[in-house]
């Protein structure tokens, strides 16, 4: 019999920072519990134990922290978003009937050694799971441990047995106390002895196997006389490490293995808080169901009638584009194929029917599909963006799209995080559809292996669901003061972005294969130099070697400790920087492979045959509404760097035209001025004078002509960070000055700038009575945060409410200018098309002819998008590549 425990808070932690972070609609984060729960399934299914229990820290302090006041003391608190999570993963593992065990005054580890010795007594094996390897200690023949490690969503295991220790240390698992002794532990400020590091704690453990060993036989150890002293200096340390590292096995818990057998979940209870957290893809995978009667209940609510029919003549389809036409609205749904349409339209206030539009049984379907999309019939649809581009993709240009269920779940709910079809008849109406990708999206969907009676019926309640989800949503929107936001900035920029994506923008192959070549010349270069620089050849990319070449070979001192060994992040090598030659070497190793690994070799492999990229801008994504861009991701070409930026000049316009750049210039602080309604920040705009010189002038108190780079720099920093909500300790971190310093400078600057501060004060106050903050065009983002007990989620909801209304408006501005520019552009008739969106940037092809007109009408329509209370400011330039019209 096996017995499976986990080590609750190490696998939280772990799902927490290897999963990004997921909120439900009312703003509870979910990422760690959703990744506790997947990694706990993934375990299930590898191990299948007889029975499993979870066990959990408590905040009361141990006997260890009584032993020993440092203990732990250097941990930072647990993030707020993590914190929310445990008493929910709590109740998810109630309803799951899983047990868990906690004491006040011992560690989970304590609990766990102590159930893993019970097991072993009564003749059971146990499986340790955890992501620390504190539990190492507790390998015997009948326990196992299983390192958990979770990074970008993927969890990987590493098992350790007295087998696959014995091979990784060289000492039974149980000497790992004694290594950690000499050694210390930095995760858990363990002292060990002072001056004893990694490489000789694991010489001397292996050689003479115990602390014990070694502290009864000290005159004959073998080893340097510095050693020997500092091992005899650090005698008292290595006991309480010792002790300190040393796991109990007799915690006063009440544990039988019996009482642990697994059960079946309470599949109601665990169904309702699936649907609360929003863990669509958990409920489909284990088959949860909604109660019964909730289910008769949405079903009772519709009595009207839906007819169908499959339609094969064109005569009868001729008829139907007829009576559509005469709609208020059609619901269509498409294949992404486009070889299969549904569309239902309203025949009666109750009574409905539905047209199936196949490719492979309609004459004249492509001509059927080019009328069906056309501008004279209304359609609501789901995804219209993604649709548009796959007609476009067959010589289509659609339109009549008059709503668009995805957007409009997006904008009542903007971090859900996903909005398929399906999911949204869940949240919605409570009620399960059919899986669009297990049912009319499979593969042999619509060959004769089909389920025909299954793919059709999950299609036509999905469109029925696109109608339905419009009737409730709809009047949402309106009541929420957000339909101007939706009929005319977000809907409309749909055919926009799905241009832009089928349009693409050309690469110069030839350039960037050239440019890759010269980095991995450079890239060569490094490596040898490194070695030379080391005295030997090692993995330039293992943190482990490379930390022992730099800490215990080249002696420089060691910035920051991990379980594994020495850290080597940009971090520690930016504070090194200056000590030895090596370290500028490796970074500079480290910015050329990424460049060429991330930007050449990623870029080179999604160049289309036309010769262009084809980015896909994601429009329900981001909080602030902003624009991302995937596939790749066209928004995080470097420029920071001189190299980075050359990968710009790849981006090139084709023979006889250009490409027109033209991006606002501060917007997001133009927009501060104007929603706070400062005036002296006003009249700085408004004089035309570059306002972090002006504010440098009046932070420092000294006259403009007399205002430093560095004083620019600093006023810059404080500028930029107000509207994100820093704090004193995080300017005085980005600027490099003392805490007390950045504090006076915020203060200063709210001296000259009270409005800003009054609005500071005000839209925060607002937020907590309104439970949301929203943008000049009516966005809004819910603010759960706000009211949360927890100081640091608090603070985590007032950096949110501070900075989304500005964030927010730059988006709405920027996506409203998108639709102007392409409007205007079409209406002069010009050749010239939008082609890349990226924050504050727009950027358009046209023959070179029609370059100074672009670059015009490119400022004008920027810059008259919205009214304010100072102007707005766009400025254009046109070049051969995207770094020369950057420039």
């Amino acid at each position: 019999m096996k017995l499976m425990v986990i080590d609750g808070n190490s696998i939280i932690n772990r799902a927490f920072y290897g999963i990004r972070l997921l909120t439900t609609k009312d703003g509870q984060p979910t990422n760690a519990v959703y990744g506790f729960v997947n990694i706990l399934l993934k375990l299930l299914d590898e191990e299948k134990p007889e029975a499993l229990c979870v066990t959990f820290d408590r905040k009361a302090p141990t006997f260890r922290h009584l032993a020993y006041e440092g203990y732990k003391a250097q941990r930072k608190g647990m993030p707020d978003e993590l914190a929310a999570q445990l008493p929910v993963l709590k109740d998810v593992l109630e309803a799951m009937n899983i047990p868990r065990y906690e004491l006040d005054g011992w560690e989970a580890d304590d609990l766990i050694g102590t159930i893993s010795v019970k097991d072993t007594a009564a003749g059971w094996d146990t499986v340790i799971v955890t992501g620390d390897k504190d539990s190492l200690q507790l390998v015997t023949d009948t326990t196992r441990v299983k390192l958990v490690s979770t990074r970008m969503g993927q969890t990987t295991t590493k098992e350790m047995t007295p087998d696959s220790f014995r091979e990784a240390y060289g000492f039974e698992p149980i000497h790992i106390i004694d290594l950690k002794a000499l050694m210390g532990d930095s995760s858990d400020n363990i002292p060990g002895v002072k001056g004893i590091g990694e490489k000789t704690a694991m010489d001397l453990i292996q050689r003479y196997q115990s602390v014990e060993a070694i502290y009864g036989d000290l005159d004959n150890i073998e080893a340097k006389p510095a050693v020997l002293k500092k091992l005899a200096e650090g005698a008292e340390q290595a006991k309480l490490s010792y002790d300190l590292a040393t796991i109990h096995t007799d915690a006063p818990i009440d544990f039988t293995p019996e009482a642990n057998v697994r059960q079946e979940p309470n599949a109601a209870a665990l169904y309702d808080l699936f649907l609360k957290l929003e863990f669509n893809k958990l409920i489909d995978k284990l088959g949860l169901k909604a109660p019964q009667g909730e289910v008769q209940q949405q079903e009772e609510q519709f009595t009207g009638s839906c007819t169908s029919e499959d339609v094969t003549d064109r005569a009868r389809a001729e008829e139907l584009l007829a009576v559509w036409r005469e709609q208020d609205s059609v619901d269509v749904l498409a294949l992404p194929s486009l070889d299969v349409v549904v569309v239902e339209h309203w025949e009666t206030e109750r009574d409905s029917h539905a047209a199936i539009l196949r490719s492979d049984r309609l004459e004249g379907y492509n001509d059927v599909l080019k009328a069906l999309f056309a501008p004279d019939i209304k359609k609501n649809t789901h995804d219209v963006k993604t649709l548009l581009s796959r007609l476009l993709d067959e010589g289509i240009e659609g339109g009549g799209f008059v709503f668009d269920t995805a957007i409009a779940a997006y904008l009542l709910a903007p971090t859900d995080g996903g909005y398929e079809l399906e999911t949204l008849g869940m949240r919605w109406f409570n009620h399960e559809y059919p899986k669009a990708k297990d049912t009319y999206l499979a593969k042999d969907a619509f060959t004769p292996l089909g389920d025909e009676v299954a793919v059709l019926g999950a299609l036509l309640s999905h469109c029925a669901l696109i109608g339905a989800l419009k009737e409730a949503m709809a009047p949402r929107l309106t009541e929420l003061g957000m339909d101007k936001l939706y009929y005319e900035v977000e809907l409309p920029l749909c055919p926009v972005l799905a241009e832009m994506e089928h349009l693409g923008m050309l690469v110069d192959r030839g350039a960037l294969t050239a440019f890759g070549s010269m980095l991995d010349e450079r890239i060569q270069a490094d490596e040898t130099l490194i070695y030379e620089l080391a005295g030997e050849h090692f993995n330039i990319n293992s943190t482990q070697q490379f930390g022992r070449i730099l800490f215990d070979k080249l002696g420089l001192p060691p910035v920051k400790k991990t379980k594994t060994g020495y850290s080597t992040n940009a971090e520690v090598l930016e504070k090194l920087k200056g000590k030895h030659p090596i370290v500028e070497a490796v970074l500079d190793y480290r910015q050329l492979a990424k460049l060429k690994s991330t930007y050449v070799d990623g870029l080179t492999k999604v160049i289309a045959p036309d010769g262009r990229i084809h980015t896909c801008f994601q429009n329900t994504v981001t909080a602030t509404g902003r624009l991302s861009s995937t596939e790749p991701n066209l928004q995080n070409i470097p420029v920071r760097t001189e190299l980075g930026a050359e990968l710009r000049k790849m981006f090139v316009a084709p023979e006889g035209k250009v490409l027109v750049d033209a991006d606002y210039s501060q917007i997001e602080l133009r927009l501060l001025a104007h929603i706070a309604g400062d005036e002296h920040m006003i009249d700085a705009f408004r004089s035309g004078e570059d306002i972090h010189t002006v504010t440098a002038s009046q932070v420092f108190g000294v006259p403009p002509e007399s205002v430093t780079h560095e004083m620019r720099r600093r006023a810059k920093a404080v500028n930029f960070g107000i509207v994100y909500g820093i704090s004193d300790f995080s300017l005085s971190q980005d600027i490099g000055v003392t805490r007390s310093e950045a504090k006076e400078y915020m203060e200063k600057y709210f001296e000259k700038y009270s409005g800003v501060h009054a609005y500071m004060t005000r839209v925060v106050e607002q937020a907590k009575a309104d439970g949301y903050v929203s943008t000049l065009m009516g966005r809004r983002r819910w603010l759960p945060e706000l009211k949360s007990s927890n100081f640091n989620m608090r603070s985590f909801g007032e950096r949110v409410a501070l900075n989304m209304p500005i964030q927010g408006t730059a988006a709405d501005i920027i996506k409203l200018a998108m639709i102007r520019v392409r409007d205007k552009l079409a209406e002069e008739g010009l050749q010239a098309k939008l082609v890349l969106q990226v924050h504050d940037e727009l950027i358009v092809e046209c023959p070179e002819e029609e370059a100074e007109r672009v670059k015009n009408l490119l400022e004008t329509e920027m810059e008259q998008v919205v009214e304010l209370a100072l102007p707005l400011i766009a400025e254009a330039h046109a070049g051969k590549s995207w770094a020369e019209a950057k420039d």
